[in-house]
């Protein structure tokens, strides 16, 4: 194959790559790479910076409220005898992760230890289940055999479209088990679909401002959680 066809080949491919990102993300828009002097570069940060505030500004005036509803809901559910599950895909996954870690290894004086399971973490479970049943029911398996009644499940996706946390939404759903989404875009079909207990969206077209919207609000929810449950401990922890 000579030169051109390879490029033409390659604006296909990526072409075909742009149609599926925005079937999977509707609303996004695609952006172009090319070079920049430093000074470029410089106003690109300030640009980005600002975007990121106002995305953070826009989403706790319209969610503060949410915020501390699902604060009160995790809270109930550790003075119950819960835990904290966690769930994303891809990146949504280091956040599943920094959540639980966030409860299972509290950094601040005096708060304590409490119960939280990342169920992205087990990839010998998830690759099995993948190879032998399909990536739709990665997490739905591992729910089924982990969850207990007054567990609280917390979704991360900033699409609101994946299969796989659309099928653990709708099993934690039958088994009444109340969940938190946090989403980006408009939600996405788990947040349209009515069965989540708790939504916060950031309505935003890009995925790097809703994580970071993301990771200041579970920050804010770990400290809100605690607050609520100053004085009372949660049996199941052991003081060492």
């Amino acid at each position: 194959m000579n030169d051109k066809a390879d490029k033409t080949s390659s604006r296909t491919a990526l072409g075909q790559n742009d149609d599926l990102l925005a079937a999977f993300y509707p609303g996004m828009k695609p952006e172009s790479a090319k070079e920049a002097s430093d000074d470029g570069l410089l106003n690109s940060v300030q640009i980005k910076v600002q975007e990121s505030l106002a995305a953070k500004q826009q989403f706790f005036t319209d969610y503060g409220d949410t915020l501390v509803q699902i604060s009160r809901t995790i809270a109930d559910a550790y003075k119950a005898g819960g835990r904290l599950l966690t769930v994303g895909n891809g990146g949504s996954s280091c956040d599943a992760a920094h959540l639980a870690l966030e409860f299972l290894h509290p950094v601040t004086a005096g708060r304590q230890a409490l119960p939280a399971l990342n169920l992205t973490s087990d990839i010998s479970t998830i690759t099995a289940v993948a190879n032998d049943v399909g990536y739709k029911h990665v997490f739905v398996r591992q729910l089924l055999a982990q969850v207990m009644p007054n567990d609280v499940l917390v979704i991360f996706s900033t699409s609101g479209n994946s299969d796989n946390l659309m099928a653990l939404n709708q099993k934690a759903f039958e088994l009444g088990i109340k969940t938190v989404g946090f989403l980006g875009l408009d939600g996405g079909e788990l947040h349209k679909s009515g069965k989540l207990t708790h939504s916060l969206v950031v309505e935003c077209d890009s995925v790097h401002r809703i994580q970071e919207s993301h990771l200041v609000a579970y920050h804010i929810l770990w400290d809100l959680v605690h607050t609520l449950l100053a004085n009372h401990r949660v049996a199941r922890e052991i003081t060492f």
